[in-house]
């Protein structure tokens, strides 16, 4: 099992249990060292999943809203349509991300979820002396975007492809 396999069946193990999962608990279940599941730890933590270290072990906070991370590319003249898409369809912009090949991963919050939202962001984009994010990776970057079901979830990401924003899994 690949890293990033492992990563999605330790998200569902998490949000499945109500008790804390030690390290060495699903080390052994992963067949993984203990400092691999720490980094992995890490890792969703970094991609926004709300995961505690208690002296018990690992908790995933549970949300009553569904998450889901879009990997998109447009040109600047189309975030404010992104976005208004994302928005229009129930889903909360919870944050931008790029992975850089020097730096790694580079983000901001950005909690966007109403016209107003996007107004205030797309205004202080144009009047700032910086440039979003997606630059740095030629347009790719990531939104990590909330909502209240995953259904919603679905068509938002099918709208994304729809305006040919989806950048498809390979």
């Amino acid at each position: 099992m690949n890293g990033e396999d492992r990563r999605k069946e330790l998200v569902k193990l998490l949000h499945s249990e109500e008790k804390a999962l030690s390290g060495g608990a699903l080390a052994r279940r992963f067949e993984v060292s203990r400092q691999v599941i720490v980094q992995d730890i890490a890792l969703l933590k970094a991609e926004g999943y709300d995961i505690i270290s208690t002296h018990y072990g690992y908790v995933m906070q549970k949300s009553l809203l569904a998450m889901r991370t879009f990997k998109v590319k447009h040109t600047s003249a189309q975030t404010e349509e992104e976005l208004s898409l994302i928005v229009s369809l129930g889903g909360t912009v919870e944050n931008v991300f790029v992975w850089h090949k020097v730096y790694g991963k580079i983000e901001a919050k950005l909690h966007i979820f109403s016209p107003l939202h996007i107004k205030q962001f797309i205004e202080g984009v144009r009047t700032g002396a910086s440039v979003e994010l997606m630059h740095i990776t030629g347009g790719y970057h990531y939104h990590t975007v909330l909502a209240e079901s995953e259904e919603i979830l679905d068509r938002i990401g099918r709208a994304l492809e729809e305006h040919s924003f989806l950048v498809p899994e390979i």
